[in-house]
């Protein structure tokens, strides 16, 4: 059965505002122990988040600004940023990763202002799920933020309990989800204000209080919301978390002695892990493909490189040696801080490998021909970035410019066809128009005339007539004939005549389409 972790941030926005404030000041600091307000930036404002000085002042979320300062004459306002304090949340999110790959924020609905981590089966690496909670606790506080913490089987229970509950025991044993709910107030179920004021005017104003009652009346009266809330909350129903990034097919995680910060330690510690997910993907006959080293600082950041493959490794030599290249790469940009306590090294995408032939000579020099290509591959775009490094394959086309495509990965593809002409390693982006002299109609060229510069065309090939797809009507060009001249000074061209002399209406052009060495 699953476990979810609820973590409820209390006057998020504010601790927000006052960490980022302590880290950058600027103007009139904040003293956090006098009643302290953000507000939105609209013509009205209203109050969207006040620290515990200003809530004691008998201030609420959603009062009008002014009605607050009429009220309190020194009260310190400053303006509300819905976008940062989304963006850090998220940043915090991706920190609690250090426990589980499995973490979703809250979202709107229930609030923004916390996340959901699912433990099932991880919290034992931290000795249990008590410890696991006082240490995710103690972390965050490390950090100013005071926290709600909870685990139960399902998120809302987990949700609930975080908000609501005023006991210090904050672990819901499985099966206790209808007794831990049920003094709870039934905005613990994160309904819309509508239908819990709504409920509550009705006399419902426990959870308990809904829990075995007869559900077409409900169904009837309310939105679907209030019924699907709590099946979700009882386990009666699944509630799937919107996870910020998929689980990847293999992690290890490894939680250090020490802070490191070095080149080499990280390495070593990177080839480690490697190490331990070695059997895992050897006893299912795969490899990994992508990759992912996270390194956790000890001020809560994190930061993360990501390794591609040309082909599924177990090797935990080659991925060291990506990840030194990825390092040395990106060394000005990787900022470690007081060090990192945590590496977490997970394979995001994983590929079964095929066996291969090991007895015959020529497969094992073609084997080791793939491996040395592939290790440069890689070895290239963590030097250069993938963007930088990319694949021609051919395509199913006699159209110069359709019979060969780029992509970032090389894949499986279809071999290089033998070419009847040659064809030059120089294709320009698309052809430029030249001046030819040629005898009428079908003769070879003789002089050329392109980018201001006249050749004499000592030697001539073709010519070769190449025509478009006949299914591509919509595009079809007139037919080409290619030929393959030489100047006086040993400079070749590949240029064709657009159109043939006599038939139909177009003028025969000619083009400069390719340069040979």
């Amino acid at each position: 059965m699953p476990r979810i972790v609820s973590v409820w941030l209390p006057q998020w926005p504010i601790h927000r505002w006052l960490a980022a404030e302590r880290r950058r000041p600027s103007g009139v600091p904040v003293d956090p122990e006098a009643p302290f307000v953000l507000a939105d930036a609209t013509d009205a404002p209203r109050i969207t988040a006040l620290n515990p000085a200003a809530l004691k002042s008998g201030l609420a979320v959603g009062e009008r600004l002014a009605d607050a300062r009429a009220r309190i004459g020194a009260l310190q306002v400053r303006i509300s940023d819905c976008a940062a304090d989304a963006d850090a949340l998220a940043r915090l999110a991706r920190w609690a990763t250090r426990y589980t790959p499995s973490v979703a924020l809250f979202g709107e609905a229930s609030g923004a202002d916390g996340f959901f981590l699912d433990v099932t089966g991880a919290a034992h690496l931290l000795g249990g799920e008590r410890e696991l909670l006082s240490d995710l606790a103690q972390r965050l506080r490390s950090f100013g933020l005071p926290s709600c913490l909870a685990i139960a089987e399902t998120p809302g229970t987990a949700w609930a309990v975080s908000h609501f509950a005023r006991t210090p025991e904050r672990i819901i044993e499985r099966g206790a989800e209808r007794e831990t709910l049920s003094p709870l107030p039934v905005a613990a179920l994160r309904l819309s204000p509508e239908t819990a004021l709504t409920l509550r005017r009705l006399g419902f104003k426990r959870i308990g209080d809904l829990i075995g009652k007869a559900r077409a009346p409900f169904a009837a009266r309310f939105e679907k919301e209030l019924l699907i809330r709590l099946d979700r909350a009882l386990g009666l129903a699944a509630e799937p978390l919107r996870l910020l990034a998929p689980p990847p097919a293999y992690i290890c995680t490894r939680s250090l002695l020490e802070p490191i910060s070095t080149e080499d330690a990280i390495l070593t510690a990177a080839g480690r892990l490697m190490e331990n997910l070695v059997p895992k993907l050897e006893a299912d006959d795969t490899g990994a493909r992508a990759l992912r080293l996270d390194l956790y600082r000890v001020d809560g950041a994190v930061q993360r490189l990501g390794v591609r493959l040309t082909l599924p490794t177990q090797s935990p030599e080659h991925v060291t040696r990506l990840l030194r290249l990825k390092l040395e790469r990106l060394a000005r940009e990787l900022e470690a801080g007081f060090g990192f306590e945590t590496l977490s090294l997970a394979v995001t995408v994983a590929e079964r490998i095929q066996p291969r032939q090991r007895t015959l000579a020529t497969a094992s020099e073609d084997a080791e021909r793939e491996r040395r290509f592939t290790n440069l591959l890689d070895a290239l775009r963590q030097r250069l970035g993938a963007e930088s490094v990319r694949h021609l394959a051919p395509v199913a086309s006699h159209w110069p410019e359709r019979s060969q495509a780029s992509s970032l990965a090389p894949e499986k593809a279809m071999p290089w066809p033998d070419a009847e002409s040659p064809r030059p390693p120089l294709l320009l982006p698309r052809p430029e128009p030249a001046d030819v002299v040629a005898p009428i109609p079908n003769g070879p060229p003789m002089r050329l005339r392109w980018r201001g510069k006249v050749h004499t065309i000592m030697h001539a090939e073709g010519p070769e007539r190449i025509a478009a797809e006949w299914w591509r009507s919509e595009t079809c060009p007139p037919t080409r004939d290619y030929y393959l001249v030489e100047n006086g000074t040993g400079h070749r061209f590949w240029l064709f005549r657009e159109g043939i002399p006599g038939r139909g209406r177009v003028t025969p052009r000619w083009f400069v389409h390719g340069l040979f060495a």
